[in-house]
């Protein structure tokens, strides 16, 4: 009888909760003391995160949906031995390898990199296949780069060897390099705050609250994808999944209440991508700038805010400006909100309070602050939960259960940082090799080369380099190989490091939605069953905040050089002129075209004024004009706009690429 309850509790989920649970026992136990550091705990728990990376892919839809299930089990097992293998071989030969074989490594050294190497190139074509059909034209171009005909791409060639080892037990570079560090580290102590708000619900509950405090307009209901998205974002920092978690609820409403589905995607999809600018949790590229800058990560996070306020102002503006033209200024009554939704959307606010006021003001570093919080908001959640349960019996808490609460907690947390140690550790294998080839001390050179004769050309040659790579890859991918090829040429040319990492950075998240891909996009036209393309073309003009953010930091560079009133100064400058810019693309000030036109030209003048004219005192200067004109501009908009445009058709062109569900299996880990 013993035996046979023991056998029905072997089984997948379970397995899945156990090896969530350890991977998750490790990391709390390293947050709090530090114990070896983090090259040794990656070369031990890389292995736990691909075994779950593992059978989160077996769960979702096998490994290989075309093979019978037997295999696909011989599969799965094979696969987890291998990471056992090299889990073994790394606990007992770890000091060996990192100290006293480095560059002279044996051949079971050897034997485990190939395994490992070959493994994560294997997932990484399940999960990421652009990055997979990269690395492998790397790996051919590291071993063959004498054969180029072209000599920017010549290279003297490696050995296989060589690849192997420089892409897992050289330890510097490749999967247990500098990246999956950071995986398993910062951004893993971040997602506990992701992983206890999903566990307990705070998620759908602040998109509850947010549609309440869009107002009783129907001009606002878009509102709702904003803050709701701005909410949400503080602890996703990812855009594709914000479309997924917010999009689902949002976009529905806004069709509900008479918005084209065309345009409800294009908002959702805006709102979106801010959750890679939100604070405190920016997303993947604001963990690896901490690293490269050698800074704190709240010294980026207070950069950050000065960001998602200029972009979330400037969208929401963007966003009335399109309502008024295209909705009838009629009132709805908004929905209700149950109690136990609006105290865990309190706790989770008070939450990222607590974490800004560790960060910022106390100072504590960024394992122990993601720590200390997420067990606050997993304890005054829980708290809240036993209280609406059992004290005030609410039938809204009545078929959810602790057990199922926490473990949803444990195996997010498990798939999140799973699915993220993945991503790394295969751009760490794809830097590794553009280091090996000296491809970007060559692209580099010629940056500089180019900067030598104009610095704005170089600029603009970055910003086409990193939208040709964005056009492909994550905003990760993105940011990594900006980082590691076109900050350098630019600080060797006097531009401060901290302008040059946020010019990549938001070059990144421009590049999540530039076209011809967007996973963002895909999902919000996907729920709102509209066009694709035409979705984000929208989308594109809508964002445009992000655009002139990535060159007004050049001019306004106090907005992410330092903190304080400069900040506060160039900020505000910076928001003027998008802000003025906003209404200039999409406001009215009166039915007479010709001077409408000539009206809004001049604010668009005025407002690139304040972006971008070098003098200080001069955009200073033009700033009041600009707000003058914005405030005229309001008043008359709300009296000329109402029907003067059919901005946006409905979805004649239905998006018929993936289906919903595959898109959502691909965003949802980016929590």
């Amino acid at each position: 009888m013993v035996l046979e309850q023991i056998r029905k509790q072997i089984n997948l989920a379970n397995a899945i909760l156990l090896f969530s649970a350890i991977l998750l026992s490790w990391l709390l136990w390293y947050f709090y003391t530090g114990s070896g550091g983090p090259q040794e705990l990656v070369s031990r728990l890389l292995s736990i995160a691909m075994i779950l990376q593992i059978l989160f892919m077996y769960r979702d839809n096998y490994l290989y949906p075309w093979l019978p299930p037997r295999v696909n089990d011989i599969i799965v097992a094979v696969y987890i031995g291998i990471c056992m293998y090299a889990f073994w071989h790394f606990w007992w030969e770890f000091e060996e390898i990192a100290i006293y074989r480095q560059g002279s490594y044996t051949k079971q050294d050897f034997i485990v990199g190939l395994l490992m190497f070959l493994l994560v190139m294997e997932l990484s074509r399940l999960a990421h296949p652009v990055l997979f059909w990269i690395n492998l034209i790397l790996v051919f171009y590291t071993l063959y780069g004498y054969l180029s005909p072209v000599d920017f791409f010549w290279h003297p060639g490696t050995s296989f060897h060589r690849v192997v080892t420089s892409s897992t037990v050289e330890l510097s570079t490749g999967i247990y390099g500098i990246y999956g560090q950071i995986a398993l580290t910062v951004i893993a102590a971040f997602l506990l705050l992701a992983a206890a708000a999903r566990g307990f619900g705070a998620q759908s509950a602040m998109i509850n609250v947010m549609r309440r405090l869009a107002g009783r307009s129907r001009q606002m209901v878009p509102q709702t994808a904003v803050l709701g998205s701005l909410a949400v974002g503080t602890i996703s920092g990812s855009g594709s999944a914000n479309a997924v978690v917010v999009g689902s609820i949002t976009i529905p409403l806004m069709k509900r209440y008479g918005v084209p589905g065309t345009f409800a995607a294009a908002v959702e999809t805006a709102a979106s991508m801010g959750g890679l600018i939100m604070p405190p949790l920016m997303g993947i590229g604001a963990f690896l700038m901490s690293e490269f800058l050698g800074v704190p990560y709240w010294d980026v996070v207070a950069r950050g805010f000065a960001l998602a306020l200029v972009y979330y102002a400037s969208l929401a503006l963007a966003v009335y400006l399109l309502c008024v033209r295209l909705l009838p200024r009629d009132s709805i009554t908004p929905p209700a909100v149950v109690t136990y939704d609006q105290v865990k959307t309190s706790i989770f606010f008070i939450s990222v309070l607590f974490l800004i006021f560790l960060m910022g003001w106390l100072g504590t570093g960024e394992l122990l602050a993601a720590l200390y919080t997420a067990g606050f908001m997993f304890v005054v959640l829980m708290l809240n939960f036993f209280y609406f349960k059992y004290v005030l019996k609410d039938p809204e808490v009545v078929k959810e259960s602790l057990f199922d609460n926490i473990r949803l907690s444990i195996e997010t947390h498990g798939d999140m940082t799973s699915y993220l140690t993945l991503l790394l550790a295969t751009l760490g294998i794809m830097i590794g090799l553009f280091t090996v080839t000296g491809f970007i001390n060559r692209m580099g050179a010629t940056l500089l080369d180019l900067g030598s004769w104009n610095i704005m050309a170089m600029v603009a040659m970055a910003y086409i380099f990193g939208w040709l790579v964005g056009a492909g890859l994550p905003p990760t991918a993105t940011y990594i190989i900006g980082a590691v090829i076109i900050v350098q040429p630019l600080v060797s040319l006097g531009v401060n490091p901290w302008v040059a990492h946020f010019f990549v950075f938001l070059l990144s998240v421009w590049g999540e939605l530039s076209p011809p891909t967007s996973l963002t996009a895909a999902i919000s036209a996907r729920i709102a069953e509209a066009s694709f393309m035409r979705t984000m073309w929208e989308a594109l003009k809508i964002c445009l905040p992000i655009t002139l953010m990535t060159f007004a930091i050049f001019t306004r560079s106090n907005m992410v050089i330092t903190t304080g009133w400069p900040q506060i100064v160039d900020t505000a400058l910076v928001l003027t002129g998008t802000a003025g810019v906003a209404f200039a693309m999409f406001g009215r000030y009166t039915k007479v075209v010709a001077g409408d036109i000539a009206a809004r030209l001049l604010a668009a003048i005025l407002s690139g004024l304040v972006l971008f004219h070098p003098n200080d005192t001069i955009a200073l200067a033009v700033s009041p004009l600009v707000l003058v004109a914005l405030g005229i501009g309001l008043w008359r908009h709300r009296l000329v706009a109402p029907g003067t445009s059919a901005m946006i058709d409905t979805d004649a062109d239905v998006h018929d690429e993936a289906d919903l569900s595959a898109l959502v299996m691909e965003a949802k880990r980016e929590v």
